[in-house]
């Protein structure tokens, strides 16, 4: 299951766009400026909703991104394409999160059910009583994710609900498939443990 938060992802999208990222990459790996600045204006959405979902709030959130974009310039002479320009950076983003977050011995708990389903979808439409039950939802499932470990929390959050394949969340994260299935399987149910007094809420009728 995919739980879009109502971010647009920038997957790629047909040869001639990749064609000419590789032309930007090319350019910015041999010190084109206004290259780099094009490929961050492509990429800087996603980079900005995966450290929100990671620090938890809009500041951190913001610095870490700026901070993630300040790493990809320093280190984009040496790109050599074997992943995605945007498996590359969204790695970054995600490291320089995690990096904040030991940084601050921020510590937490573990991860996603078929709830989430209910959570991250608008409940009643657009009446008020809708508007407040998804809300209300969408709060609870929040403070449930960033209770959880960082290795936890950053496999969930690709996962669940940025959308990632496994081998896609191993390949940012750098670790094997395997323990990305791992630490998603045990976020999940760790999830469900947290969530396990709310089951009111995320049973209840659409209104």
């Amino acid at each position: 299951m995919v739980y879009n938060m109502g971010y647009s992802l920038w997957r790629g999208g047909g040869s001639m766009q990749n064609a000419e990222e590789m032309r930007l990459v090319r350019a910015a790996a041999g010190g084109d400026v206004n290259a780099f600045e094009q490929l961050m204006r492509q990429h800087e959405g996603k980079m900005y909703a995966v450290a929100l979902r990671m620090c938890a709030n809009r500041e951190d959130a913001q610095d870490c991104m700026q901070e993630a974009m300040i790493r990809a310039y320093r280190a984009i002479e040496n790109f050599r394409f074997q992943s995605s320009f945007a498996t590359w950076v969204y790695r970054i983003t995600m490291n320089t999160c995690l990096d904040e977050l030991r940084r601050r011995k921020v510590r937490q708990a573990t991860s996603l059910d078929a709830m989430l389903d209910v959570g991250w979808s608008p409940a009643g439409g657009d009446s008020p009583e809708g508007k407040a039950l998804a809300g209300e939802r969408k709060r609870e499932l929040e403070k449930a994710i960033h209770s959880l470990p960082e290795d936890m929390r950053a496999a969930i959050i690709l996962r669940d609900i940025q959308g990632y394949a496994y081998d896609e969340i191993a390949n940012i994260l750098d670790v094997n498939v395997g323990t990305i299935k791992s630490r998603i399987s045990r976020g999940r149910e760790k999830l469900r443990e947290i969530l396990a007094d709310k089951m009111e809420l995320f049973n209840r009728d659409k209104v």
